[in-house]
């Protein structure tokens, strides 16, 4: 098969979606490997690194996406990558489709498969494409917060450890999954007071036996998110269903209530974002100021160390490339449960039931397209 890995074209976004390692493997198992020149640059990654382990490098994204039958991204194609995207094709990369009904519905149109590297789940749940770049952004988190609360960056002039006599910052952490048990393992390393809140008692009790320090548990509701949230410093967004948009826990009144230029770091924004008032940001321009309290919406919070997560990524993606690549989608999905979760869209059709609520679309269950029993 014929895989192609494009630049990626989003500001601020350095991280590819293969390395050279990944390409040896590739190519010895009898593919042919496509990389968009410079693809890796942002990751130190040269054009001969690639070249040299079997891979041909072209020098558009008409000629990759024109000669590729497995197309393999970071993160969701901009338009002009739609555009090229064609029925036959498969695109395997993270896509967030949930809040963004207009790019369901132009790859839709393109007739191409497409796999979302976030709803890839394993039987017992674990998402194992998304848990890394959940790691990288759980543990940027506690630091991007700690950073935007001083006071040249605009914040309250609060340092997340206190000192002697002064007491620390208090984190609040919405969710307890990857990113919250993350964030949660950084803030309290810096010795902030840390509490924690989810529904799910056993993802608190594990967190609590995980982390160390100044941390408190506390089951989630309405009036405990209130209570906890507008008495924080630094508010940190870590909630996720996969495949669906986030929960608004935090209204603009809520907002409002919290301290004055106090933080929120909303690591849910690729997935619709969890204050009412968070929108996307970019890393060149990362925070806006909303009621008086600074936000973080930066969609690729990994993109900022492109280096440790590509490694990160393709060290978990490559099994699932090879599979896709070796088998096709229809074989790939009968045999692997965690893959069959991933596709969103086939011949046109939304597959995942998270997504087709979000956008607003009907749903099919892909068993009635691809037949299988897994």
């Amino acid at each position: 098969m014929k895989i192609g890995i494009p630049s990626e074209v989003e500001p601020d976004e350095y991280r590819v979606a293969l390395t050279p390692a990944g390409v040896r493997e590739l190519v010895a198992a009898g593919h042919e490997v496509l990389i968009h020149k410079g693809a890796g640059a942002g990751s130190s990654l040269t054009d001969d690194a690639f070249r040299e382990q079997g891979a041909r490098m072209v020098e558009t994204c008409d000629e990759l996406f024109g000669e590729s039958q497995l197309i393999i991204k970071v993160k969701d194609p901009p338009p002009d990558e739609v555009a090229l995207l064609r029925k036959n094709q498969i695109l395997f990369s993270f896509l967030h489709l949930a809040p963004q009904p207009e790019l369901t519905r132009k790859l839709m149109e393109t007739g191409a498969t497409c796999i979302a590297y976030e709803t890839v789940e394993l039987p017992d749940g674990h998402l194992p494409l998304l848990s890394p770049m959940s790691d990288i952004a759980g543990r940027m988190s506690a630091q991007v917060g700690a950073y935007f609360l001083e006071k040249m960056m605009g914040g309250r002039g609060i340092l997340l450890g206190g000192v002697a006599g002064v007491p620390p910052a208090n984190v609040v952490i919405l969710g307890a999954g990857i990113v919250g048990t993350n964030a949660a393992k950084i803030a309290a390393g810096m010795l902030a007071n840390v509490i924690v809140l989810d529904k799910n008692l056993d993802h608190l009790r594990s967190l609590q036996a995980f982390v160390s320090g100044r941390l408190t548990t506390v089951a989630s509701s309405t009036l405990s998110v209130e209570e906890h949230v507008s008495g924080a410093d630094l508010v940190i967004c870590a909630v996720l269903t996969p495949g669906a948009r986030a929960p608004k826990l935090i209204s603009r009144h809520l907002v409002q209530e919290m301290k004055p230029r106090s933080v929120i770091v909303d690591v849910s924004i690729d997935q619709g974002g969890v204050a009412e008032t968070s929108h996307m940001t970019t890393h060149s321009q990362p925070t806006f100021v909303e009621e008086d309290v600074i936000h973080y919406c930066v969609g690729n919070i990994p993109g900022a160390v492109p280096i440790t997560a590509t490694y990160a990524l393709a060290n978990a993606n490559l099994p699932y490339i090879i599979e896709l690549a070796d088998k096709g989608v229809e074989a790939a999905v009968r045999s692997n449960e965690a893959l069959a979760r991933g596709v969103n869209i086939i011949e046109g059709k939304i597959t995942n039931e998270a997504v087709a609520e979000g956008v607003g679309l009907p749903y099919y269950q892909l068993s009635s397209i691809i037949p299988y029993n897994l």
